[in-house]
């Protein structure tokens, strides 16, 4: 397979039936996202809203692009990625994945809602930081700026869901004249028919934004897999041609020298002279019409290497006002840019219907223990028919603005932010039950620090041992 012999297939293999346990652990441990609020007003039977979610979110994996994908992948270097070792490669992604899992697990059995997006990203700055320590040369082993940019999307969801929820609930008091919305569920019977709708729609919703979002984070997973351990076949997208590469590099160093560099101040100066340095580089290791598959892995690093850098540089160029191109030459050297930025940022068909299914299926079962967290234990009433609705509009519309930009956000803890911002709404502070906002805020702010630390521990361990 790919090449490998019979030991590194078998790990191969067994690396990607773990990332796929964890999207499917992801499924079941966030399935409560999308479903408590339909189960906990009567809206659909647990079995018929539990399968339905789980289409949703296979749906939106495949509908979400692979921009979160990407931000995954692209956390951590590529030179931490192609270690010419590749059992070191193994110890990498097996410390990524025995993290991720073991965590999941382990809040899912408390009944605890988690984010699957902390611990993913957690383990993974936890291997660059350990690879760091251990690495002969200098350098920054965890791409900050990206990991900087992701906390940032995580720290501040939540506290928009909660906002947005308290406000969406004071203007549908003040728009919506029949009350019986704003009351509990007194009998096992489905809500009114208009009522039911809109909690089925914000239920799809969620669904399909959490598979949007959530999904794509498999599917960077197992794209760090396949660079880590069968590079030839994954450091770039081998379907392109060297020539519309080259058509592309040549278009975007022809707009570069249109860029008066005196009007740039010193961080731009410095980031224009890399990208000119950086195209030189790339040119010189493109070889003609040789197809991508044929170069040497060494060379494939490389570009990718360039291309990731040269990304970063022409985007910061490109939000610049002393840049002083036209508007035609920012859309040609964007256009250009996203043609080179394909052949880096790719995934594969069947990595996405993987993920997809793994994703549906983990949806469909194990979902009870953190419905009852969020239905019964968030606040001191029984969830109304508004108080489920609001929250559900304010997860499902965070989260596929933060997958638009291309950002990981907590499907967990946008919804359960949701809901209390709803509580809070309804009767004030005083409405939420504090053992267990006071333990899904000890879940949240321990997740980073542990991931980080057991996954690099791990690493080091294992890298050792292999």
């Amino acid at each position: 397979m790919f090449g490998l012999d019979n030991s590194l297939t078998i790990l191969l293999l067994f690396c990607l039936l773990a990332a796929a346990a964890f999207e499917f652990i992801n499924g079941f441990h966030d399935t409560a996202n999308a479903v408590a609020t339909v189960i906990y007003t009567n809206s659909l039977k647990p079995w018929v809203a539990v399968i339905w979610s789980g289409v949703w979110n296979a749906i939106g994996v495949f509908a979400g692009g692979i921009a979160v994908a990407m931000g995954i992948t692209n956390l951590l270097p590529t030179e931490i990625l192609l270690d010419t070792n590749i059992y070191h490669n193994v110890a990498l992604i097996l410390s990524l994945l025995i993290t991720a899992i073991a965590w999941n697990l382990g809040t899912w059995y408390y009944g605890i809602p988690c984010s699957s997006s902390h611990t993913l990203i957690g383990s993974i700055i936890g291997i660059g930081i350990a690879f760091s320590l251990m690495a002969t040369s200098p350098g920054t082993y965890v791409n900050w700026g990206k990991a900087t940019e992701i906390g940032l999307s995580l720290l501040f969801s939540p506290l928009i869901g909660f906002s947005i929820a308290i406000l969406l609930m004071y203007i549908l008091r003040q728009v919506i004249k029949n009350r019986s919305i704003f009351k509990e569920p007194t009998t096992n019977a489905p809500p009114p028919f208009g009522i039911r709708l809109i909690l089925l729609l914000t239920c799809t919703g969620v669904s399909f934004s959490h598979g949007s979002n959530d999904g794509q984070k498999g599917v960077g997973l197992v794209m760090l897999i396949l660079i880590a351990i069968v590079p030839g076949y994954f450091t770039l997208d081998t379907s392109k041609s060297s020539l519309d590469i080259k058509e592309n590099v040549s278009e975007v160093n022809y707009i570069m020298t249109k860029i008066n560099a005196e009007e740039l101040n010193i961080d731009e100066r410095f980031e224009y002279l890399k990208s000119m340095n950086l195209l030189v580089d790339f040119e010189k290791h493109l070889e003609g019409n040789k197809p991508l598959f044929d170069y040497k892995n060494q060379d494939k690093m490389i570009l990718r290497k360039d291309l990731i850098l040269l990304s970063r540089s022409t985007k910061i160029l490109l939000s610049s006002k002393n840049v002083n191109l036209s508007i035609l030459n920012k859309a040609k050297l964007k256009k250009a840019m996203e043609s080179l930025k394909s052949t880096t940022e790719f995934a594969p068909g069947w990595v996405i219907l993987m993920i997809s299914v793994s994703l549906g299926l983990g949806t469909m079962i194990g979902w009870k223990r953190i419905v009852t967290t969020i239905g019964e234990k968030i606040g001191k009433q029984h969830l109304t028919y508004a108080q489920g609705a609001s929250a559900e509009i304010v997860a499902a519309s965070t989260i596929g603005f933060s997958t638009w930009l291309g950002l990981p956000v907590s499907t967990t803890h946008v919804l359960s932010s949701g809901i209390a911002g709803s509580m809070v709404a309804s009767k004030g502070i005083k409405n939420l039950q504090s053992k267990t906002i006071k333990t899904i805020a000890l879940a949240w702010l321990l997740t980073l620090p542990v991931c980080i630390v057991v996954s690099g521990g791990l690493f080091l361990m294992l890298r050792w041992l292999l």
